[in-house]
């Protein structure tokens, strides 16, 4: 899509309020399932007026340099009508890779798509170290690719100022500059004034278009007994273990890149590559209602609503968070308990802790709260004078 189209529609979604589905910016969607139930050709169906193209998980290889292949369902995704983009994940952390043999087994993989693709996508963590070795495995790969295939590849900002980028980046077509999880988890998911950084720090060196891949999702960090990481949990369950940290891509963070993209767009923007298809099933992953209205400049729920409900006890109140919107709201960070009601716990996702404002429920997860979802978060026993008014705790960030 021209950058220049894409630009002038997401300024006229955002000017305009809610988005009609006709004057939806359209971009690339990353399908990322291994296993394809009906509600992941349910869900291509729904969000096909907000995609471009679709960027689909193929093949995936494994620490040896190894291509396991991934099938999806190619007719329900050659029914929307939208160019096919095969991608290839490479594991970030294979050593000794034998690059002969791993580009005949991607060819072998992309002979046996039963549907014309536009496109293939090399993604690939690759260590800034190695990028050298990667340009080689690109310049060999791209002259034996099928005839009228584009060569696309993921990009880390870790790679700016790498004097190798350069030949990387000229051994494909476009690049897909990927700016969520790219951090020690300490740092979070998404922050957007860095991610912005990124994003022109790059465009001052690709000599091709490039997308910006932004998050839909949240993920489950876990930590071993010794506070190291361990694993991350994201679209699949991994049973991990150990200690863990949810992190979440707040969708008013997401938005306010969008809009300054818009605003602002750097040199060579393509659009945007969204980091993954929402899936009714896919609990880490914003619902489709969220990244529509990201995506069209439409109204964000600025926070959860915080109530209380009476227990049996009539001194005893339940806290509850609710979302009475039709988009994910992020769980607020501190709820503060009014005077008077001192004795409490947190439940769920919320720990009680002494705050300076006095005692208060701290969140322990964070996450998103679904649309018209409500859950428990803690109670609080209340002296006499106020345990018949239905106070509303404090929220705070």
């Amino acid at each position: 899509m021209p950058a220049r189209w894409f630009i002038w529609l997401l300024v006229s979604a955002i000017l305009s309020g809610p988005a009609r589905a006709a004057d939806t910016p359209q971009g690339d969607a990353y399908v990322w399932q291994r296993r394809w139930t009906p509600a992941v050709a349910t869900a291509v169906g729904a969000a096909t007026d907000l995609v471009h193209a679709w960027r689909v998980l193929v093949a995936q290889s494994d620490a040896r340099g190894r291509l396991h292949a991934v099938e999806p369902d190619w007719p329900v995704l050659a029914a929307t009508g939208r160019p096919l983009v095969a991608v290839i994940r490479l594991d970030g952390q294979s050593a000794g890779w034998d690059p002969v043999a791993l580009r005949a087994a991607v060819l072998v993989r992309l002979q046996a798509v039963p549907v014309p693709l536009a496109g293939i996508e090399i993604d690939h963590d690759c260590a800034t170290a190695a990028l050298p070795a990667y340009a080689g495995f690109l310049a060999d790969l791209r002259p034996v690719l099928p005839a009228g295939l584009t060569l696309s590849i993921t990009a880390l900002p870790t790679w700016i100022g790498s004097p190798a980028l350069t030949d990387v980046l000229r051994r494909a077509d476009e690049a897909v500059l990927q700016v969520h999880a790219v951090q020690s988890p300490e740092a979070g998911l998404f922050e957007p004034v860095r991610a912005r950084q990124w994003i022109d720090a790059f465009a001052a060196v690709t000599p091709h278009p490039f997308r910006v891949s932004l998050p839909t999702y949240g993920v489950r960090v876990a930590w071993g007994p010794n506070g190291r990481l361990r694993a991350v949990e994201s679209e699949r369950p991994l049973l991990a273990g150990g200690d863990g940290t949810d992190l979440v891509a707040a969708p008013r963070d997401v938005a306010a890149l969008v809009a300054d993209l818009a605003a602002r767009p750097p040199h060579r923007f393509a659009g945007l590559a969204w980091f993954r298809l929402p899936v009714a099933t896919d609990h880490r992953a914003w619902t489709l209602a969220t990244w529509r209205a990201v995506i069209g400049g439409g109204p964000l729920a600025a926070d959860a609503q915080v109530m209380t409900e009476p227990a049996d006890d009539a001194a005893l109140r339940l806290i509850v968070l609710a979302n009475p919107g039709a988009v994910d709201v992020v769980r607020p960070r501190l709820v503060t308990l009014p005077h008077g009601c001192g004795a409490a716990d947190g439940a769920g996702a919320y720990a009680l802790v002494e705050a300076p404002e006095g005692p208060a429920l701290r969140r322990r997860q964070a996450g998103l709260l679904r649309p018209h979802a409500r859950e428990l978060i803690g109670w609080m026993r209340c002296d006499a004078a106020v345990a018949g008014v239905p106070e509303v705790p404090h929220v705070g960030g």
